[in-house]
């Protein structure tokens, strides 16, 4: 039941031929393998996708937003918001589906019209490490892109992915319950992959720029964006305890640091498209996210620090290229 909703019998059609042929053909056995260990929740929020209502889409729109529109009347409006709500916490969005609005902690819109301007995504396969609930996903397709995998270990994220996939099941994306490290090495099929938010929750970051090179085609483009602080090349912030109320934060560089790390890890033409301050607009807590968010992790008589008393989240959006 859990394979046929992802689709991977379309997957290995989409990528027979490629580079990615032979790992697309094995993804059935290790998905199945991961699916035996599952997560207690599961059960849950597969009914969630499962109660969601028979909908058609007459418009889709990824281009600009993530939306669809269709005929929905009250009660069948009102079954798609309760068999939502059952997926929530809701962390990247927004989405618009049939007229419910889901309201999510980040407006990852902003950061993908920060991100967007500067790629080429038309007819690119796309690699989505640390894909979240696939928000990304969608609007790569919407740029253009001829497939997109993403791999993310979080069960609930890919029941959000499988609720918008529902609706548009024939779009060339899937999301896969991975980490990084439980691919192949040396894959070398992607023309793009993308990493946003996932190197600073890396032990070794280095080691990660090598993997996510190791991911694409000679020419690929990497996509990076993380947590900076400022300085010049050898300035990194190595968080004693906690960085905004988070655990498991490694290593925060300056960008001219991170583009030393690209260029060491092999990259060229290394360059930084874009720096912004995370604001408590852009993240926060909603009705469809209810636990501390931003505005919580920072020094409320302060905001240009965190409640450690670090630099409030700054970050940067680096492209490289695969030689």
């Amino acid at each position: 039941m859990m394979l046929s909703r992802l689709d991977l019998d379309a997957l290995q059609q989409q990528l027979a031929g490629t580079p990615l042929q032979d790992w697309a053909a094995g993804l059935p056995g290790q998905l199945d393998a991961k699916l035996a260990v599952g997560h207690g929740d599961l059960e849950r929020w597969f009914a969630a996708v499962a109660a969601l209502p028979t909908l058609p889409v007459e418009h889709a729109e990824l281009r600009e937003a993530l939306r669809l529109e269709g005929t929905c009347d009250d009660a069948t409006r009102a079954a798609l918001n309760s068999a939502l709500q059952g997926l929530i916490p809701w962390r990247k969005g927004p989405f618009e589906l049939f007229g419910v609005h889901i309201d999510t902690e980040w407006r990852s819109d902003w950061k993908w019209s920060r991100v967007a301007p500067h790629l080429d995504l038309a007819g690119k396969r796309i690699l989505d490490v640390g894909c979240g609930n696939g928000y990304y996903m969608w609007r790569m397709l919407g740029a253009g892109a001829e497939a997109v995998v993403g791999v993310d270990p979080n069960w609930l994220f890919l029941n959000q992915f499988l609720a918008v996939k529902n609706y548009l099941p024939d779009a060339a994306a899937w999301h896969l319950p991975l980490a990084l490290e439980e691919l192949p090495a040396k894959l070398e099929g992607f023309d793009t992959v993308f990493s946003m938010g996932v190197l600073y929750h890396r032990r070794s970051p280095i080691d990660h720029l090598l993997d996510l090179k190791d991911t694409l085609l000679r020419g690929g483009e990497l996509v990076l964006e993380t947590l900076v602080v400022e300085g010049d090349a050898q300035q990194v912030l190595v968080p004693e305890d906690r960085y905004a109320m988070m655990r498991n934060v490694w290593f925060l560089p300056s960008v001219p640091a991170l583009e030393l790390w690209l260029r060491r890890a092999g990259f060229v033409d290394v360059r930084c498209v874009d720096v912004s301050t995370t604001s408590v607009e852009e993240q926060r807590a909603t009705d469809w996210m209810r636990f501390q968010s931003l505005p919580d992790f920072l020094d409320p008589a302060d905001h240009s620090r965190t409640v450690e008393g670090l630099p409030a989240p700054t970050r940067a959006v680096l492209l490289a290229r695969k030689p």
